[in-house]
């Protein structure tokens, strides 16, 4: 049975990055925008990451562009604005497709292990999917859901 250790995703700095480097965490995989009107749930995000890390925790970003072009940038224009509106630390990762023919593998199997309330597509930004520590996919939450709002799901799973 697969789990989201079988994947590899590409860093913002385009390096190959086996997704089995966090086996045996919990992990909060967002499709996150710069542009979007959730984006200051990177805060959010942000916070969890830096409480819970220590616990065996991360948050992983992919930045996506299919939601009203709100993530325009390079890589390099990405990390700059995550690194300087958000201090953001946790690991992010090249821009990615999540929806349609070219969406991320990683994506297509998040879907169809969880789907959400009007089907497994992805329909906004900042959708995060709840990994356990065994690599299973548990949750998954609406855009509109504040990362704070997990905090007591996550816990439960460290």
């Amino acid at each position: 049975m697969p789990d989201v250790y079988d994947f590899t995703a590409t860093s913002l700095s385009g390096e190959d990055v086996p997704l089995k480097r966090f086996e045996g965490q919990v992990l909060l995989i967002v499709n996150t925008a710069s542009a979007c009107g959730f984006t200051p749930q990177y805060q959010g995000l942000e916070a969890l990451h830096r409480e819970l890390a220590p616990r065996g925790f991360s948050v992983l970003g992919f930045p996506c562009n299919q939601f009203g072009g709100q993530e325009p940038g390079d890589a390099q224009a990405i990390a700059e604005f995550c690194a300087s509106k958000y201090d953001v630390s946790f690991p992010l990762f090249d821009k990615i497709d999540v929806n349609g023919v070219k969406a991320h593998p990683l994506y297509q199997y998040l879907k169809s292990e969880k789907s959400g309330l009007l089907g497994s597509a992805i329909k906004w930004n900042f959708t995060k999917f709840l990994v356990d520590r065994s690599g299973h996919v548990v949750g998954r939450h609406a855009p509109t859901t504040k990362p704070e709002a997990i905090k007591k799901e996550i816990e439960a799973l460290l």
